[in-house]
């Protein structure tokens, strides 16, 4: 009597843990089901497709070509400088809501690797750097012409290799390219033309829209290509000095000179001798101008500028938008003109 009790306890025991495991499966099921619907209604709400960016210059593209056909989404908020900013799980989140995941490449996102493996096998997620097939500037300034139509596998691979070795403080720093493609007018016009055909291969049926739309913004990045070809190619002067290398692509396709006091990183520290020797350069020169930018501390271009007794303006290498320049409505064009109307006072 006493064993079948303990049998008859044991099968209960053990009825009450399946009954509860199909129940748990049953709320498992349907919270899933509840998530994949919310997820799919987002992708369709108003008809439109819903696209993340990772940082301010593809956000700017990607919604003049989406317009009204495609909710834009950017991961990087005001005023926050791209090379100090990391992704949270919320971010991940939403770029898996997606149907097109847009980042720059050339190494400029360091946690993209991860990123990218975070947001699964989901194939409805399209990811693509939009850098793709710009001849990128080796980090000693000559070019880099191998083919960059490589897969997200082999760019993980590398990535990670360069994780083992570097901190993420020294991702930007011992980077093999320069990553600030988007600064000149010309590789603008290669990224928009490579966001247009992402758009276009995940929603073909509104080609027509987004062919539309990129047809409008490449008249305006023309415009902009041809204003600083005419007005930098007459002026005297090429040699431009910047707080942050960030204007190599800049320089190469408009015939300036580009000498940084920190390197790919605005967070690195220049040497007291490479000071010395940016500040003999400046007065052997004659520069006119220390170039600084909006989103890093200006300071050590204060201090050169002081000590070479020569003033300082605003070069916006455009990695994000702060909030009044926000709030002011300013965009990737309105700023790129107003940088150059900088070099032009710099260089004149």
């Amino acid at each position: 009597m006493h064993n079948e009790t303990s049998s008859s306890r044991k099968y209960k025991w053990l009825g009450s843990l399946l009954l509860t495991g199909a129940v748990l499966g049953l709320v498992l099921a349907g919270c899933s089901s509840k998530e994949e619907k919310s997820v799919e209604e987002n992708k369709a709400a108003n008809g439109r497709i819903s696209v993340v960016t990772s940082f301010y210059p593809i956000y700017y593209l990607a919604s003049q070509i989406g317009g009204e056909q495609a909710n834009v989404i950017n991961l990087i908020p005001a005023g926050v400088e791209p090379h100090d900013w990391t992704p949270k799980s919320k971010d991940l989140s939403e770029a898996a809501k997606a149907n097109l995941f847009l980042y720059n490449g050339a190494g400029l996102e360091g946690w993209v690797d991860d990123f990218l493996k975070g947001l699964g096998s989901d194939k409805s997620v399209q990811a693509f750097s939009v850098s793709d097939g710009i001849p990128f500037i080796e980090a000693d300034g000559s070019e880099h012409e191998h083919s960059h139509g490589h897969s997200h596998e082999e760019e993980a691979d590398h990535g990670h290799e360069g994780e083992a070795e570097h901190s993420h403080d020294e991702e930007h720093s011992d980077l093999n390219v320069d990553p600030h493609t988007w600064v000149s007018p010309k590789s603008a016009l290669a990224m928009a033309s490579n966001i247009k055909n992402m758009m276009v291969k995940v929603d073909e049926g509104h080609a027509a829209a987004y062919e539309a739309n990129y047809e409008q913004l490449k008249a305006k990045l023309e415009s902009l290509d041809q204003s600083f070809t005419e007005q930098l190619g007459k002026l005297p002067r090429k040699d431009i000095v910047v707080s942050h290398q960030a204007f190599g692509y800049l320089a190469r396709d408009y015939g300036l000179n580009q000498v940084a006091i920190m390197g790919l990183s605005p967070d690195a520290e220049p040497r007291a001798q490479d000071l010395l020797e940016i500040s003999k350069f400046v007065k052997e020169h004659g520069v006119r101008y220390i170039f600084f930018e909006e989103l890093v501390s200006s300071a050590l271009a204060e201090t050169l500028a002081r000590e070479a007794k020569v003033e300082t303006l605003v070069l916006n290498p455009i990695e994000g938008l702060t909030p009044d320049q926000e709030q002011a409505g300013e965009d990737f064009i309105s700023l790129m003109e107003s940088n150059l109307q900088h070099l032009v006072q710099a260089l004149q």
